[in-house]
């Protein structure tokens, strides 16, 4: 009996703990604000998207093409993109590029990072599937960390006649929550957000000018994947091993008081 009572008891406390992860893995919804219907030139100039949004922007065969976006820890992030291109054109290459925010670029896990699109073809599209975004990394590693990322869109290789030609994008960034089998101990101090120092500075001067270059950070605000399945698992391993020295104190020790035994006999 008292075994069932403090296995119900473990089960119920699992079940409490599980709930906020289940409450963490599910999608956030959609972003308030509209999204940008023009593109960068540059890295400074990258527009500002948030993971869920779909961007546009008008722009020429020849130009780059910037947006900047935040990925935190624990995700995954997928980057896809489609170009509209014009009625008559040759055979162009396009190809998406993703730098994080020290301006390192990221290599793709797979898609289709460059494509070919055959002559007259009326879009082609583009996708990339970074690796998932570590919480801490050796500094001599290229591992995707918290912050700013980059997108760069661009065709290569371009003929001479078709420079110039109108072409509509379309971006769109979407992460997968990939739970506590990506986490690592360690945490960088700051995200690698260009102009994160500019900002505490301003908070301590109250009168300085904002210098920051770039706003825009989850919806939960940075490090918000703190709670992972790893806590699960935990609680799991702490309770199984609980019941075990339950059950067996109560193997050993016994039925009842061992009878006395009169001296003498």
């Amino acid at each position: 009996m008292r075994i069932t009572r403090a296995l119900g008891a473990a089960l119920l406390t699992l079940g409490l703990a599980a709930a906020p992860a289940a409450a963490d893995s599910s999608p956030s919804p959609g972003a308030s604000e509209e999204a940008p219907t023009s593109a960068g030139t540059s890295f400074r100039t990258a527009a500002e998207i948030e993971q869920g949004q779909t961007a546009t922007a008008s722009a020429s065969t020849g130009d780059y093409l910037y947006w900047s976006f935040p990925a935190d820890a624990g995700v995954r992030p997928t980057v896809k993109a489609t170009v509209k291109l014009p009625e008559a054109h040759a055979g162009q290459t396009w190809q998406i590029d993703v730098y994080d925010g020290l301006r390192r670029r990221q290599a793709c896990q797979y898609g289709a990072q460059t494509r070919t699109a055959a002559q007259n073809a009326a879009s082609v599209e583009l996708a990339c599937v970074l690796r998932t975004v570590r919480a801490w990394s050796e500094t001599w590693a290229n591992d995707p960390l918290p912050g700013t990322y980059y997108i760069r869109l661009t065709a290569v290789g371009v003929r001479t006649a078709d420079l110039g030609q109108p072409v509509a994008a379309e971006v769109r960034v979407d992460s997968e929550d990939m739970g506590g089998a990506a986490a690592v101990d360690g945490r960088l101090a700051e995200p690698l957000v260009p102009g994160v120092s500019m900002t505490k500075d301003q908070e301590e001067d109250e009168n300085s000018a904002s210098a920051v270059l770039s706003d825009i950070r989850p919806d939960d605000g940075w490090s918000s994947g703190w709670w992972s399945d790893r806590w699960v698992w935990t609680g799991i391993g702490a309770a199984l091993a609980a019941l075990a020295g339950i059950g067996g104190y109560t193997l050993t020790r016994g039925s009842g008081r061992p009878s006395r035994v009169p001296p003498g006999a």
